[in-house]
């Protein structure tokens, strides 16, 4: 079969000339268009910051009742099937996909947000608001992120594994509520087409912002400047990498560099431990997390409306990290869907509920309080640092602190450099996948679409990065995250009425349960 048949252009089309179409009068206009978006954006955090707040709260409590209720015994695909992957295998491609190279910036620079900008009645730079700053961070890679991110792919999972569907796609899993006048009209087009253009701006985002996490530390090894040719090279390098292992494929591509990051993570870690100020890493992770836990419910749901002024660096980032966070939630339950063959419901929300999670947090940990420690010893000057132009460069600094400090930069570019692809090359096999044609309950997507997928990711995220328009189409990234939480409650209602019709919990579930 041609591969030019096995791509949906109805679908594909629209969405890359949509993104063109946003993307031209951003780079024309990038500051008057970023001062416009920002606006609106500020006028969310205003007006909608509840709404933002109760909406991770209400997936968690979603994603315990799926669980843990009658639906989560039953069994994406045949229960007499192993599942496809090993449970590590499995934790370790959800993490790489589900944490990326984000947690090595925010791991390492968040806490300084919340320090030089710490909630009402707290002094900057104190005790108290180092505290906030690394128990936010944690804060940010837990439940209800990762919550966001899984609920959609019970419905998806159902459709793909249970049903045999042959499309993987949004509309596909509406078509229980909606029939089969709207999943095959407009409707259906309309939700898949909005699908691919969040997620063409999202990984277009993430490759365009990724690149200085490599670069800054590269211009302090090699110690010189960083320049648009030295980002070229890093990002060639980079495609190169993400399009290779897309085109293998996930067995033998995204399962290998994800498991492999695992091992080379935690070597890293380890090593900032025993060559680093490793007693104050362990008591500081320690309070962390006592702090996280003490003021987990203020952190989930305060909007500080009795305090005036300005909203504090907590607030205004938790509305706009759970808003863009929306925008990739269809993507990673896709995705998840796809790997979570054999695996029951309840499997599925509670390795992403727990795992990445749990790997956040003792990053943070350990990233965080490398950089806090060096704060409070008068190593470094951390917090003026970060409010320079480039906070980026901050990290390399952080890292030659450490002995064999450019051994250190050099194993951190590399974990960031393999986080970076593997949250990639799984963008763009899951777009191809959701743009094929073929029957995806039973083949991959084809190899040629997936590195067009890549070629398209790139070129868009090195033109704006050119000539610019990247910090507008972050920010719309976010505001697109407004249409897809409805979406994903549609998909969660959607997923409970598949099921019972089916009376899956009886039909569709281990002999053994």
């Amino acid at each position: 079969m041609r591969s030019d048949k096995l791509i949906d252009y109805n679908i594909f089309v629209p969405s890359v000339l949509v993104m063109v179409a946003i993307s031209i009068p951003f780079a024309m206009y990038e500051s008057e268009s970023l001062t416009l978006l920002n606006s609106i954006f500020d006028y969310i955090v205003d007006v909608f910051s509840w709404g933002y707040l109760w909406y991770g709260v209400i997936l968690v409590i979603a994603g315990l009742y799926f669980a843990f209720s009658k639906y989560g015994q039953v069994v994406l695909g045949d229960p007499t099937e192993k599942p496809r992957f090993t449970l590590f295998e499995y934790a370790s491609i959800l993490i790489a996909m589900g944490v990326g190279s984000t947690i090595m910036r925010t791991g390492m620079l968040q806490w300084t947000s919340v320090a030089n900008d710490p909630p009402a009645g707290v002094s900057v730079g104190s005790a108290e608001a180092l505290l906030w700053g690394n128990a936010y961070s944690m804060f940010l890679w837990g439940f209800q992120v990762f919550a966001i991110f899984v609920m959609s792919a019970p419905a998806m999972g159902y459709i793909l594994h249970v049903k045999k569907r042959p499309l993987m796609r949004i509309s596909e899993a509406c078509r229980v509520l909606f029939g089969d006048r709207f999943t095959d009209g407009w409707g259906g087009r309309a939700l898949d087409i909005l699908f691919l253009i969040s997620i063409l701006a999202g990984a277009s985002v993430t490759l365009g912002l990724g690149a200085p996490i490599i670069t800054h530390n590269l211009s302090n090894l090699l110690d010189m400047k960083v320049t648009f040719g030295m980002t070229i090279i890093v990002t060639i390098v980079w495609v190169f990498l993400f399009s290779l292992s897309a085109y293998l494929g996930i067995e033998k591509g995204i399962k290998r560099l994800s498991t492999m990051n695992m091992y080379l993570a935690g070597l890293f870690g380890v090593f900032i431990v025993i060559a680093g100020p490793g007693v104050f890493i362990l008591n500081y992770f320690s309070d962390s997390v006592a702090f996280l836990l003490s003021n987990y419910l203020d952190f989930s749901l305060n909007t500080e409306s009795v305090y005036e002024g300005k909203a504090s660096h907590i607030q205004s980032n938790t509305v706009f990290w759970f808003a863009y966070s929306a925008t990739w939630a269809m993507l990673h339950s896709v995705f998840a869907a796809k790997i979570s063959k054999g695996r029951t419901i309840k499997e599925m929300i509670l390795t992403y509920l727990l795992a990445p999670t749990m790997i956040s947090w003792i990053a943070t940990g350990v990233l965080g309080g490398l950089g806090v420690h060096r704060y409070l010893a008068g190593d470094l000057s951390v917090l003026e640092l970060v409010q320079e132009d480039e906070r980026m460069a901050a990290i390399p600094e952080i890292l030659q602190t450490l002995p064999f400090g450019e051994i250190a930069i050099v194993i951190f570019i590399i974990v960031a450099l393999i986080f970076l692809t593997t949250t990639l090359d799984s963008t763009t096999y899951t777009v191809a996948a959701y743009t094929s044609t073929r029957d995806m309950s039973k083949n991959e997507p084809p190899r040629t679409l997936r590195i067009i997928i890549a070629m398209i990711i790139t070129a868009f995220a090195l033109i704006l990065m050119r000539i610019g328009g990247l910090p507008p189409l972050s920010v719309v990234s976010g505001l697109m995250g407004l249409p897809i939480i409805v979406i994903q409650f549609i998909l969660i209602y959607a997923a409970k009425k598949m099921m019972d019709n089916d009376l899956a919990w009886n039909t569709n579930i281990r002999k053994s349960q």
